[in-house]
């Protein structure tokens, strides 16, 4: 399994420039963004297991993410809730269910409720039983080897240890037991 930070967005810009919470929800990817991700998709060509689909978080930047990876591999995308980031920023309040299916009409979002993301005061405990969770799943999926995920850096880090860069691939191995960390972020 290969994780995937989400390329640079509006808010990575604006925070990195500033430090400062620039107050955007559900931040677009920005042109450097799109660029890393294209980057990124082509190395994905040449992995070892090749990817046959790709699970995103619902935020806009990752399904934007998740559009090109998909698109250079010619893979089906899926929603995957449990890999959405730890909730601490304006960039972490979503959009609605609704205007997510009428973007992205050739996905399904079904199974998440219209107001699918925790309060901005989401704890490293929540992020953990996330973690747990999509372990647990991915452990049990047959083609796990062949699996892309779109996720983010506060996921990422906690389910691995690892501070992603944007569009970093991280590979990850569901089979095997993590460190469970409560000190991310």
């Amino acid at each position: 399994m290969i994780l995937i930070r989400h390329g640079q967005s509006e808010f990575n810009a604006h925070h990195e420039r500033t430090g400062r919470d620039p107050g955007i929800p559900d931040p677009k990817l920005t042109a450097l963004g799109r660029q890393q991700v294209a980057t990124a998709a082509e190395r994905l060509r040449s992995h070892s297991h090749p990817i046959r689909r790709v699970l995103a978080s619902p935020y806009t930047r990752a399904i934007e993410t998740a559009e090109i990876v998909a698109g250079t591999l010619n893979v089906p995308i899926e929603i995957e809730l449990s890999v959405h980031e730890h909730a601490h920023y304006h960039c972490d309040i979503g959009t609605e269910r609704r205007l997510l299916s009428e973007r992205w009409p050739a996905l399904s979002f079904d199974h998440i409720d219209e107001v699918w993301w925790p309060n901005l005061d989401e704890t490293r405990e929540q992020v953990e039983q996330r973690c747990q969770i999509f372990h647990r799943r991915a452990a049990a999926l047959p083609d796990w080897q062949h699996v892309a995920v779109v996720s983010h850096w506060g996921f990422i880090v906690q389910l691995t240890g690892h501070s992603a860069a944007n569009a970093e691939l991280v590979p990850f191995d569901p089979t095997r037991a993590r460190r469970v960390r409560v000190d991310a972020r």
